[in-house]
């Protein structure tokens, strides 16, 4: 009689999209404080690598941005592996700089929750406002306080990130935003008068962007990225002496997306 087989501990690689928001308009605050916004944001195809090792139980990370990436209970990965139930050593390749508002943490949650066969997407707001976006990817219309989801027709676009070196708390953000009066912003960012009140070097980092492409840039929810359409690296190779990280990228179609009763996918 054969035996059954042994479970297998291979170790499982899972690919982490990064989170750009396009444009956000902030159109009211809940009674608990939380925002509501309208947004459109896509995934990219700079992404983290996530390894799961099933044998076994941790955090750990390399890449070139896992400098300073916290690996205790709050971790996000850590606290998606809680919310599927399961045990796992997940090692994180961190190809996305963190602090800069492109949802690295958020992304890295949302891979466990789809390797757990978690698709609950407005139950993926508990670890964060942007996971349930993480979790789905692709181009979708975002509102809510993040937890409503809503797939668009994926569009292929090339645009280049600006990463300064400073952060803006994103609370720290809309606290400005409600201190400012709840503006609405002459671009396609409500929060970005609010962050720059919380950082005001952002506006530096702003003009000298828009004086090496010629183009405004917008900026990336509360920050601190700054981002142009198009491909702009060469002009921009002489803010990367300066400490700033300048990336390339294109939009990636969804990674998972929820269907309707009948199976079929839904877009809007």
């Amino acid at each position: 009689m054969n035996e059954p087989a042994a479970p297998s501990h291979e170790p499982i690689r899972l690919v982490a999209p990064a989170k750009l928001t396009l444009n956000l308009r902030v159109v009211g605050v809940r009674d608990d404080g939380f925002h509501l916004v309208r947004a459109e944001m896509v995934s990219l195809d700079l992404h983290d690598v996530l390894v799961v090792d099933t044998s076994r139980s941790g955090l750990a990370s390399g890449g070139a941005f896992a400098h300073g990436m916290p690996l205790g209970a709050g971790n996000l990965v850590q606290r998606a592996l809680d919310l599927v139930g399961r045990r796992a050593h997940v090692t994180i390749d961190k190809n996305i700089p963190h602090g800069g508002g492109l949802g690295g943490g958020s992304a890295d949650a949302a891979a466990i929750l789809r390797w757990g066969g978690y698709h609950d997407v407005a139950g993926a707001s508990s670890l964060g406002a942007d996971v349930s976006f993480c979790l789905v990817g692709g181009r979708a219309r975002v509102s809510g306080i993040g937890e409503i989801v809503e797939p668009m027709p994926f569009v292929r676009t090339d645009v280049t990130l600006v990463v300064p070196p400073l952060r803006v708390s994103t609370p720290a953000a809309y606290g400005a935003w409600d201190a400012l009066g709840g503006p609405t912003a002459d671009g396609p960012n409500d929060l970005e008068p609010a962050a720059i009140r919380v950082e005001p070097e952002l506006a530096v980092w702003r003009d000298r962007i828009g004086d090496a492409t010629g183009l405004t840039p917008i900026l990336a929810g509360s920050g601190a990225t700054w981002f142009v359409h198009g491909k702009h690296e060469n002009a921009l190779v002489d803010l990367s002496d300066e400490g700033v990280v300048v990336i390339g990228a294109t939009t990636t179609d969804a990674v998972w997306a929820p269907t309707d009763a009948d199976g079929r996918k839904r877009r809007s």
